[in-house]
């Protein structure tokens, strides 16, 4: 990921959804949420629009209507042009039009955005080409048949390239928006915008867990209750075979089951929880380092300290002078 940076000024940062029948009205929400009016407890710096390619009434899947005024000439005054899902028949391609007017955006320098199915307007395009991108997990393979160019992640929530970001399903999107306003206006502001919507700033974890689960094998075997024990453990070494024992499985099963319900093994499962939370101790507490280690299970300071940089790329030092906010931020 590649941070974009953008100018400082008393000029709002207008960003444009690119809307196509029959839109999808939750990615367009999410957006929405994002991007618009959050009222006078939060400064604006944003001007939100929505256009199309043939102005009128837009049918949604939602089924209602939506009226767009604005046509693709919008996209030239965009700083952000937004995809908020791209719905198509089998067998049909994006209008020439549409593809000229985002790539000539692209060209002039605006960030282009597509979110879950949107990024197979970006790739059609040509904006994806070489790079790394996601969309809905259920959608992935389909992506990677049809632009072998692009290298599709079905695992990530969302991909940013400074110029070009993608992101997994619906609510991934407001994952990838709110990750763009930390991105353009800083975490604080971020978190402000978060908390008016009363969620996380930054949500944990990969697409993967919330891939369809498989059908088959007893409702015993779900991983729900272990999950919930674990949780509450955070702080205590706990093997694999000790979940196993939990479960009542062996711990070739336990591992099998964890592959197939969350994508991931269970040693990794639990690093994870273990990496959020420091996160929320970092963001919330002034506590030091070695005391977060012990709370969470890393043991040590040094031990925590490379948990956090091979999941985060970044230091807990860092971390916490980029998302730890007072009470007067």
């Amino acid at each position: 990921m590649t941070l974009r940076s953008l100018p400082k000024s008393s000029a709002l940062h207008r960003v444009v959804a690119l809307l196509q029948p029959p839109q999808s009205t939750f990615p367009l929400a999410c957006a929405t949420e994002v991007f618009g009016d959050h009222g006078p407890e939060v400064p604006a710096r944003y001007a939100f629009d929505v256009c199309t390619e043939h102005p009128g009434p837009v049918r949604t899947q939602a089924g209602y209507d939506l009226l767009v005024t604005a046509g693709l000439d919008a996209l030239e005054r965009a700083d952000t042009v937004l995809v908020p899902g791209w719905q198509q028949s089998p067998g049909s391609e994006v209008p020439p039009a549409v593809i000229e007017a985002v790539r000539r955006a692209h060209r002039r320098g605006a960030r282009i955005v597509g979110i879950c199915s949107g990024a197979f307007l970006l790739a059609a395009a040509g904006l994806l080409d070489g790079r790394r991108a996601a969309t809905h997990w259920a959608q992935a393979a389909e992506l990677a048949a049809r632009f072998p160019e692009v290298q599709v992640d079905p695992a990530v929530l969302y991909v940013d390239h400074g110029d070009v970001a993608t992101s997994a399903g619906s609510a991934a999107g407001m994952d990838l928006c709110l990750h763009l306003v930390s991105a353009d206006q800083g975490a604080a502001y971020a978190l402000r915008i978060a908390r008016q919507m009363v969620m996380p700033p930054h949500r944990e974890g990969c697409q993967l867990q919330y891939a369809e689960l498989p059908t088959s094998g007893p409702v015993t075997d779900s991983l729900a209750p272990l999950l919930e024990w674990l949780a509450g453990r955070l702080d205590q070494p706990i093997s694999v075979a000790e979940m196993a024992v939990r479960s009542r499985v062996s711990a070739r099963t336990l591992t099998r089951h964890f592959t197939e319900q969350l994508g991931i093994s269970p040693g990794r499962w639990l690093l994870d929880r273990r990496i959020a939370a420091t996160r929320a101790l970092l963001e919330e507490t002034d506590l030091p380092v070695e005391t977060i280690a012990r709370r969470v299970g890393l043991s040590s300071a040094v031990n925590l300290r490379r948990r956090f940089h091979e999941a985060l790329r970044t230091t807990p030092a860092a971390y916490r002078r980029a998302f730890r906010v007072d009470k007067a931020g």
